[in-house]
């Protein structure tokens, strides 16, 4: 490229000599444009050729493998084929083991219903197939399998935990059972001493037709305060999503609660003593609630707790915006196995000493939805022969102050 350029220049000054040796001016004007012209036509680099810029290609965007995809799904999810586990997801892993892809279905489920249905030629596979399995990985799970034919023989399985809506059904329909029983049993009572007061001859003592009227209306108010959990029941869980909002202070309720108890107390020859340790508490919640959580937890420590021992009722706090209520009876105490089950509907410890007490079997249930409805916690601690304490966590009215103010 250097010798080239020098050449040009060396043509170019040989002309400009030559027109000025001529003594022609108009030659020497010309005759050097066109000898440099010439030598730049010649000696000059090519011109390096340039390229339209080549338009982008576009990538096709990349398709995600099987395996991707069935990962992307929670529930356990199969591939199968030819009786064989072609792939599973994490969560098929996770419930029936990491070494199931490749073995035999049969092996990977371990249920007849399964391998039943999955040990089918696909051929007979007619749409979507559902089978219910029990036991599968956990004792307790119970699972609704789906298969679905594909396009290539093979089969997707799809594995959906329906051990909670078993569980909610179930207990469900104890509730009902349990119902039933609790009103059945004193309106049995009831019709049978009507019909024995209606024949005259066989109740002609008054006094003992005054003790059957007694008993009889025991029963009836039996029935009406089993009546009144339910309902009272139903109301809270209809409103558990809905959190309460108004500023209740603790000391009021409780003074109500002595005075609502103030005939079981004596009965009892008992007290009920209040140790404020947060300083005029006020709690977010629903009034009439509380008011019925602090009855039932005062009633129940009255009830089984030993007479002549005080119930005691303490209020404390608990970090900046919970408040702990703990509510303790000097009782014979519940043992250690019974403890989980308290908040159940209709378990009782005791069965005929509940009843004799007038339990309806509701209370620490109530407890516990009127707890969780306020974003609370419940926690129940008792010692055979000493005694128990229910402790119940509830928010400060903080927040509904702060709002009120500004």
């Amino acid at each position: 490229m250097v010798k080239r350029g020098m050449l040009g220049l060396a043509l170019v000054t040989a002309s400009l000599l030559l027109a000025i040796w001529w003594g022609a001016p108009l030659i020497a004007a010309v005759v050097p444009l066109l000898a440099g012209g010439i030598a730049f036509a010649l000696f000059s680099p090519p011109a390096a050729s340039i390229a339209p810029e080549e338009a982008p290609r576009d990538s096709a965007p990349s398709i995600p493998s099987q395996a991707d995809l069935l990962n992307g799904i929670e529930e356990p999810v199969l591939i199968v084929r030819d009786r064989r586990v072609l792939l599973a997801n994490e969560a098929a892993r996770q419930v029936l083991g990491s070494h199931i892809e490749g073995v035999d279905v049969r092996l990977a489920l371990r249920h007849p219903a399964a391998a039943e249905r999955l040990t089918r030629g696909a051929e007979a596979e007619e749409g979507v197939s559902r089978t219910e399995l029990a036991g599968v990985g956990e004792q307790d799970r119970r699972w609704e399998m789906t298969t679905v034919r594909l396009a290539d023989g093979s089969r997707f399985v799809r594995l959906t935990d329906r051990s909670e809506a078993v569980a909610s059904e179930k207990m469900r329909g104890d509730f009902v059972a349990n119902a039933s029983h609790e009103l059945r049993t004193p309106l049995a009572t009831l019709i049978g001493f009507l019909e024995t007061l209606q024949d005259q001859e066989a109740v002609s003592d008054a006094k003992t037709r005054s003790r059957f009227i007694n008993i009889m209306s025991d029963e009836a108010r039996r029935m009406q305060r089993l009546i009144d959990d339910l309902i009272s029941l139903s109301r809270i869980e209809a409103e558990r999503f809905t959190a309460p909002r108004e500023a209740v202070p603790l000391l009021g309720l409780i003074e109500e609660v002595r005075g609502s108890c103030g005939r079981m107390i004596e009965e009892k020859e008992s007290e009920l003593l209040v140790e404020d340790q947060a300083g005029q508490p006020v709690a977010l919640g629903d009034r009439m609630q509380l008011l019925q959580l602090f009855q039932n937890l005062v009633v129940n420590a009255l009830k089984y707790g030993r007479s002549g021992t005080p119930v005691t009722v303490r209020l404390q706090e608990s970090g900046a915006d919970m408040l702990l209520i703990r509510v303790t009876d000097q009782g014979e105490g519940i043992a250690p196995e019974h403890l989980p089950r308290l908040t159940e509907r209709f378990y009782r410890v005791d069965a005929g000493r509940s009843r004799s007490v007038g339990g309806t079997g509701l209370g620490l249930a109530i407890v516990k939805h009127i707890v969780s409805r306020h974003r609370g916690r419940l926690e129940i601690l008792s010692k055979v022969g000493e005694g128990t304490e229910v402790r119940v966590w509830l928010p400060r009215a903080i927040e509904a102050v702060v709002i009120k103010e500004s």
